[in-house]
């Protein structure tokens, strides 16, 4: 009987010791179960790009997503297999391109894509040895496509091109293609 009450007492000091930790574990179940990740006011249009590098937030830039509208095709607009290639295809070049604008294309290359597509645009950069090669920049292919079809790319990424909407502004991603188109002009392959 001794031993029965002794255990008894035993049983209820620890369920007091433990009782902080079981509840605690209730909470946190609770807590994950109706906590949501991402609030319903937080989407792709209202959010404002970070830049952990520089320690501050900038508003979206000019060429965003709109939030309110919509975008009406017309006959004569080029039939599109996705939304992305049809606005590409749209997008046109807002600035001149000038002898400050190729400069500051160039220092942009040279600080952001020569790892990739390397110093002389060939797509031989030493990170290109380590994954798929990407294209080169000065060859026919990549000269036929649209102004806006490269800005989409650089901002947006494609296949193999990640996203470099963090790191390049609307103007300089004009600065590149500038740079680009410049260099395709001068050397050519």
């Amino acid at each position: 009987m001794l031993k029965g009450f002794v255990g008894l007492i035993a049983v209820g000091i620890l369920a007091l010791m433990t009782a902080g930790t079981a509840q605690q574990g209730c909470k946190d179940a609770y807590t994950s179960a109706t906590h949501l990740r991402y609030y319903p006011i937080r989407d792709m249009r209202r959010s404002v790009a970070f830049m952990p590098q520089k320690g501050y937030t900038r508003p979206p830039d000019s060429l965003s997503v709109p939030t309110v509208g919509r975008d009406l095709l017309t006959d004569n607009d080029q039939p599109a297999t996705d939304l992305a290639t049809a606005l590409a295809l749209k997008l046109t070049d807002p600035t001149v391109p000038d002898d400050s604008s190729l400069a500051r294309g160039e220092r942009k290359f040279q600080k952001t894509c020569v790892p990739c597509h390397g110093p002389k645009l060939m797509g031989d950069g030493p990170v290109a040895a380590l994954f798929m090669p990407p294209p080169d920049l000065l060859a026919q292919p990549t000269r036929e496509r649209k102004d806006g079809y490269i800005y989409s790319y650089i901002r947006h990424g494609g296949i193999v091109m990640p996203s470099y909407g963090a790191q390049v502004t609307a103007a300089e991603a004009w600065d590149l293609i500038h740079y680009i188109r410049h260099m395709q002009k001068v050397s050519p392959r």
